[in-house]
């Protein structure tokens, strides 16, 4: 009668007979055994085939299973309380069931079974989905609901959105993410004024905080493709970057509303915003695109503008040796790093300085390159030309990705 019933499964069943079992934690002793049926069709049969009288409550699960359209109400109500397009469900069981169902496995054999956890996913899936009237999706869900078994309570991880632009700072003081305060970690303290920051804004807040809004999401993070230093302006086309928001409760955006309230802003402005997915962040952050910079430098003394122009010429498609500069040392590791000085071009010469145009290797420091850094630089613009020399501006053109 039950074909699906072969010599290995009735072993197993005959040592599970004893145990004062429910029907699904009978059939998933078993589980693997018999297509295009439930774990609990499995034990009613196996207990039918045993002449064997099913326990209540069960020794293993304590009935938990009567309790499924309790947490289908609890799990649908949660997701129904944040925008998805797809869920899926899962579960923390009672440490003791899943100690005790070991525990019989090692008895009975575990070839065959599948953890409660598994059926219960699945069982309080299925129940939830005419609730929820959104798609399962197993790979990569907008939002998983935790359900905890033992008190019905449920914990949403909500995917974060992430958007992705380019900006331009328009401010010499600001960073380009959060600063914590030094002293105080952010915690808040006089030194920061109680805000816990070094900068009291940032090109991640002015693009974050509005879509923070938006989204009604809990916290946002920043990927830029490199940075530039907080007294740089980055202008030109932008520099790229991706803006990830952490549970959401909202997931649909108007980019172009985005872009409105970001562009109020007289420090920052972004373009280009769409949508991105998680595994851009990382191609971003580990791109190594050559960037445009503008510097105008001062100098200490007269100079002769046939002479900058020669050394802007002598250090074109060079590779310099940069130590670790000064000013980072205490946060960077003290090495000795290559970088190629794509192009340097003089644009103006005045008898307190001049301009420069230049392109650079991902991760060279232009400050440095033009002052020396007293010697951790070589070859440098001052050391060429043969007086002291400092970057007075510094602006990025253009990020060459």
């Amino acid at each position: 009668m039950y074909r699906w019933i072969d010599d290995s499964v009735r072993e197993i069943a005959e040592k599970a007979r004893d145990r004062s079992l429910c029907a699904h934690c009978l059939g998933r002793t078993v589980a693997k055994a018999g297509s295009g049926m439930t774990n609990e069709e499995r034990g009613l049969e196996l207990a039918d085939m045993l002449g064997m009288d099913l326990a209540s409550p069960c020794g293993l699960c304590n009935d938990v299973f009567r309790h499924v359209p309790r947490f289908a109400t609890a799990v649908a109500d949660a997701i129904l309380m944040v925008e998805s397009d797809n869920f899926l469900v899962g579960c923390r069981v009672d440490p003791d069931i899943s100690d005790r169902e070991k525990a019989m496995w090692e008895e009975v054999g575990g070839e065959l079974a599948e953890p409660i956890k598994s059926e219960l996913n699945r069982e309080i899936g299925k129940a939830a989905l005419p609730l929820i009237d959104r798609a399962v999706e197993f790979k990569s869900p907008q939002v998983v609901a935790v359900l905890d078994t033992r008190f019905a309570s449920v914990e949403l991880d909500i995917a974060p959105v992430f958007i992705r632009g380019r900006y331009l700072k328009l401010s010499r003081e600001i960073p380009q993410t959060v600063w914590p305060c030094r002293g105080c970690r952010g915690k808040g303290c006089p030194r920061c004024n109680n805000t816990g920051k070094m900068y009291s804004h940032s090109v991640q807040e002015e693009i974050g905080n509005p879509a923070l809004d938006m989204l009604d999401a809990k916290e946002h993070l920043f990927h830029g493709m490199g940075r530039e230093d907080v007294d740089a302006l980055m202008l030109g086309t932008g520099r790229p970057f991706i803006i990830e928001l952490r549970e959401p409760r909202l997931r649909e955006i108007d980019l172009d509303e985005l872009d409105r309230r970001v562009n109020c802003s007289e420090l920052v402005q972004v373009q280009d915003l769409r949508l991105a997915q998680r595994s851009e962040v990382s191609a971003i952050k580990e791109a190594t695109p050559s960037k445009t910079y503008r510097a105008i430098v001062t100098t200490e003394g007269k100079v002769n503008k046939e002479r900058v122009n020669e050394v802007a010429k002598s250090l074109t498609k060079l590779h310099i040796d940069q130590r670790t500069p000064s000013r980072v040392s205490h946060r960077r590791a003290d090495l000795v790093r290559k970088r190629e000085i794509v192009s340097v071009e003089v644009e103006d010469v005045t008898e307190e300085g001049f301009t420069i145009l230049l392109e650079t290797e991902s991760g060279t420091y232009v400050k440095e390159f033009v002052s020396g850094d007293e010697g951790r630089t070589v070859p440098s613009f001052a050391g060429e030309l043969g007086i002291p020399c400092r970057v007075e501006t510094l602006d990025v053109i253009a990020i060459n990705d």
